[in-house]
């Protein structure tokens, strides 16, 4: 079965991903192109050495969760909270499920995978995003390309909150960064590993799902976001094409 394009007439809610808002974000045209026309951007290289970071923290954290118990990180940083322990808590990490919410104004179905969530001393709720790196600078996070990064906590933290959960502002990215000032390799890659916290806003989250309702249910393709250098490269190709 097909990958299911965007119509007006669908009767069954709309599956709209947290990876989809962003792209929406970065650029309407890219998105309408993918989600109502089936042109998607190109495919990047999997980042398989990150994907394994995930899942040796997400066995880390999750031998913490089993004994209800904070990570030794966590104290470290004094985050007073716990691994939280729920039965949904595998299909909030699965990238075809994930945390889920029908948003019915535009009858959307609007979802995305944590890596995941602590609970603090008051029952709140901390949603936690993994990422790897290799940098000798340090990790910066107010770098304009990271504020994606920042979005994604705060989508997490508007879908949990959709499904009734208690969820504080803060936030978490759990960084692991490879070192490169070893003498030698031996077959182990070793990582320095931080935490950063941040206060997510969620207030855009709702008037923006309606702005791409509206988007999507025009019949004219969006203007490109001028510094999208897909579209930028597309325009170029069509330039050269028509010489």
């Amino acid at each position: 079965m097909g990958k299911i394009l965007y119509n007006s007439n669908l009767e069954e809610p709309f599956k709209v991903s947290r990876s989809k808002i962003d792209l929406f974000i970065q650029c309407p045209k890219c998105f309408y192109l993918e989600v109502k026309m089936g042109v998607s951007r190109p495919k990047g290289f999997p980042f398989t050495l990150n994907n394994a970071v995930d899942v040796l923290f997400k066995k880390e954290f999750d031998f913490h969760r089993a004994k209800k118990e904070a990570h030794p990180l966590m104290k470290h940083y004094g985050i007073k909270a716990v691994p939280f322990e729920h039965t949904m808590i595998e299909d909030w990490r699965n990238t075809f499920k994930g945390i889920r919410y029908h948003h019915k104004p535009t009858n959307f179905l609007v979802f995305g995978a944590i890596d995941d969530v602590w609970i603090d001393d008051n029952e709140n709720l901390m949603i936690v995003d993994y990422k790897a790196t290799s940098t000798n600078y340090g990790i910066d996070m107010n770098v304009p390309w990271r504020d994606g990064y920042k979005r994604q906590i705060e989508i997490y933290q508007w879908l949990f909150r959709q499904n009734n959960f208690k969820v504080s502002n803060t936030g978490y990215f759990v960084y692991a960064n490879g070192k490169k000032d070893k003498e030698a390799f031996d077959s182990k890659l070793e990582f320095d590993v931080e935490i950063f916290s941040y206060e997510g806003k969620d207030d855009w989250i709702e008037p923006k799902i309606r702005e791409i309702k509206q988007c999507l249910d025009k019949e004219e393709i969006p203007l490109s976001n001028p510094r999208c250098e897909y579209c930028s490269y597309r325009e170029k190709v069509q330039q050269k094409e028509n010489i």
